[in-house]
């Protein structure tokens, strides 16, 4: 593989084609709320905010949310944290052309689940899911590696995630006329969470 290419993911319409383990392809394929799964598999869930801010989009992202090439957008970046620790990442892009109008409370989120507002909106509409294999290089694992220098001596692994390949999937969402892109990359601390008793007896 071509240094440049790393840039880019494949993503793919159907989990198969990432060949994830087993338990990796269960988190990827959840439906409906990760939010809720997460929540589920935890006594204390928290949104961690990294970033909430103009940025200009990743090359794989720009065709996804209707661009030509590479622009200006909005971006949020988040940890989403079970009983402290660090299970996913979560990367949001939205076009700068999108108005307040299209999705009024992004901007006023703060460490809310940004999840709970898309699954909940019935003027949302969700598109498929994609789902890639992020090998070395790819832009998104710097910012992982960047994310998780948060925690310190405590980092997930002792090996980078500039030096692993993770597991992502993506989607598109659509408010009115505005279109925000989510991807989630799945940590290797993901597959050590187990339904709590607690929040399984309460649903």
């Amino acid at each position: 593989m071509r240094p440049g290419s790393r840039r880019q993911a494949r993503w793919l319409a159907h989990p198969d084609g990432v060949h994830a383990p087993a338990a990796m392809r269960d988190w990827l394929t959840t439906p409906g709320s990760l939010t809720a799964r997460l929540i589920a598999h935890s006594r204390h869930f928290r949104v961690q905010k990294l970033r909430q801010a103009g940025n200009v989009c990743l090359a794989d992202e720009a065709g996804a949310i209707g661009l030509a090439r590479p622009q200006r957008v909005w971006e949020r970046e988040v940890l989403l944290r079970c009983d402290g620790r660090p299970v996913v990442y979560g990367h949001t892009v939205v076009p700068m052309s999108a108005s307040a109008s299209d999705w009024p409370r992004l901007s006023a989120l703060g460490e809310r689940s940004l999840g709970t507002t898309l699954f909940y909106d019935p003027r949302v509409t969700r598109g498929e899911l994609d789902f890639a294999r992020l090998r070395p290089g790819h832009p998104l694992l710097a910012r992982v590696r960047d994310a998780l220098g948060h925690d310190g001596p405590a980092r997930e692994t002792s090996v980078g995630p500039t030096d692993m390949t993770f597991f992502a999937r993506r989607c598109v969402y659509r408010r009115r006329q505005g279109l925000l892109l989510v991807t989630e990359v799945f940590l290797p601390s993901v597959l050590d969470l187990v339904a709590t008793a607690t929040n399984m007896n309460t649903k």
